[in-house]
């Protein structure tokens, strides 16, 4: 019998026990706990450890109760204190932001095993199993358990969450909204939404003396994506819906992020933090569900053929006969969640990234000036232009490159699943290091660590020995659908900017990228800009 079926069956037995010997009982009690908590916190995991030890698959010794979290906290530590933050050096950041994987990859090689808890890992930065996974169209892969239950307030059950069938079915209905079609007739959306950023700058440089200002970006980034999603999500009601983005943010900054990536709840955030994500999570869904009724009822009798993308999710849903009326309103909810919190954060620390990248070449922004001069009529940057401005697509695909805002792709194997030569164990957890692959010397060439835009010049198939491990926005099946939607943005607010101003990194810039769900700019970015 397996030790986790002697627990349910002694508790049973007690009272027969409690008649034979009190003292007898609770020993019983005891020992079988005892193996309990043995084969859940050890055993079970073990035996997932020595499947991959057999495989010629190494990594370093687990503690018994925790596994390797108090070992990666100790690199941690010791490697933030030894971090000069703010001293711009390279581009290199995955020594200093995840230290404990560099160390074990650097012993270890590309693939390892490591544990968190009760969750066993198996970290794989192998270009060719990277390229497996790529491919892998089984729903036996899907997102890690524990970290997307952590997540459940923030993303319902919506695409970015949901596994096997259930993600199928949405990804069916969203999918087709963010094709480049229906992202092109969004151009003049984003624009509408990045023109009172380009204004609010040159108010700064008239308050500061007319000639140079200093800007930190990342704030007005964010209310740029902000508004472009809310605008293209709930139409005529975008404010509304920067009202629901605003406590979805709050609600992301409320979820513990570092505990999740170890796979371990903390105290703090059980004690005091549970309630207020409870709090936020009810009063969000009502905000989204009030906006969708008030779209039904202004519908009602009207006949507009413009439909923005809440109601185009809304169709989808309610024509999909497989959902029930409870299950379209949940559909709907969680995917404007996700949409929100894909859509928003990721993009606006991109753009973040970009134009500090871009205030350290000049000569790449001289490079996009000289080319919009070109390929925009009457100087009016539109739908039709933007294909043609190839130096901000290599701009942008180069800075997703150095900084991707999305660190990991990160699977479950939810059966046991082979991976080229390895055969993962149901249960494991798989991790790719994204800025690792993206720095990977023999993909990449000597200069992997270096901004150079030139290595896009003819597209990313041709950017790298293997394109597969070019993935800022995922890989497989669930490559991320905004994409699209993403990469348009990027460039009419980066194209936009670039038109109106010319600017340079601030002394006051200290480079400090951080893991905060995504890899963010630790203390923003401070440029100082003067008008063309």
């Amino acid at each position: 019998m397996k030790a986790h079926h002697l627990l349910p069956l002694l508790l049973l037995l007690l009272p027969a026990l409690g008649s034979f010997s009190s003292s007898l009982g609770l020993l019983l009690l005891l020992f079988c706990l005892t193996l309990y908590l043995f084969n859940v916190s050890w055993l079970k995991h073990q035996r997932l450890r020595w499947k991959l030890q057999r495989q010629g698959i190494r990594g370093p010794q687990p503690s018994l109760l925790y596994g390797n979290v108090p070992e990666m906290q100790r690199i941690q530590s010791a490697a933030t204190q030894a971090a000069n933050h703010g001293e711009f050096v390279a581009h290199d950041y995955v020594s200093t932001v995840f230290p404990y994987f560099e160390r074990w990859r650097k012993e270890y090689g590309q693939i390892y095993t490591y544990s968190t808890g009760n969750k066993q890992h198996l970290y794989v930065n192998n270009p060719e199993l990277v390229k497996e996974m790529n491919q892998c169209i089984t729903f036996d892969l899907g997102k890690p358990s524990y970290v997307t239950k952590r997540l459940a307030p923030l993303l319902g059950n919506g695409i970015l969450r949901s596994n096997g069938h259930v993600w199928a079915q949405q990804r069916k209905i969203v999918a087709p909204e963010f094709f480049m079609d229906k992202v092109k007739g969004m151009v003049g959306v984003m624009l509408e939404s990045a023109q009172p950023l380009t204004k609010k700058w040159e108010a700064s440089i008239e308050a500061q003396g007319g000639k140079v200002a200093e800007i930190r970006v990342e704030d007005d980034l964010r209310g740029v994506s902000a508004d472009v999603i809310s605008r293209a999500c709930f139409g005529s009601s975008y404010k509304k819906g920067k009202h629901i983005f605003t406590k979805l943010r709050t609600l992301q900054e409320t979820i513990s992020v570092q505990s999740a990536l170890f796979g371990l709840p903390t105290l703090g955030f059980l004690a005091t933090r549970k309630q207020d994500v409870k709090d936020l999570e009810k009063e969000i869904e009502a905000l989204i569900w009030d906006a969708i009724k008030e779209r039904e009822h202004e519908c009602l009798g009207a006949a507009s053929s413009e439909k923005d993308l809440l109601q185009m999710i809304l169709d989808g849903a309610m024509n999909d006969h497989c959902m029930g009326k409870d299950s379209s309103k949940h559909f709907i909810v969680d995917n404007c969640k996700n949409i929100y919190i894909a859509g928003h954060e990721s993009t606006a620390v991109a753009a973040s990234w970009c134009l500090m990248l871009l205030a350290v070449h000049p000569e790449w922004q001289a490079r996009i000036r000289e080319e919009m001069t070109q390929v925009c009529k009457n100087g009016i940057l539109d739908a039709d232009s933007l294909p043609k401005m190839k130096s901000v697509t290599m701009v942008i695909q180069e800075a997703l490159r150095l900084y991707p805002p999305a660190a990991f792709v990160s699977r479950e194997a939810l059966e046991e699943t082979q991976i080229g030569h390895i055969n993962v164990p149901k249960g494991v957890c798989i991790w790719t290091l994204i800025p690792t692959l993206h720095r990977d010397h023999d993909i990449w060439g000597q200069d992997a660590n270096e901004f150079k835009p030139e290595r896009f010049s003819n597209g990313v198939s041709n950017a790298c020995k293997v394109p597969q491990a070019y993935a800022p926005f995922g890989l497989g099946p669930r490559l991320c659908l905004g994409r699209n939607f993403a990469m348009v943005q990027l460039k009419v607010v980066i194209a936009l900017i670039i038109s109106k101003f010319t600017f340079t990194l601030s002394p006051n810039y200290k480079h400090s990228p951080a893991y905060r769900m995504i890899v963010e700019p630790g203390h923003g970015v401070n440029i100082l800009i003067s008008k063309i």
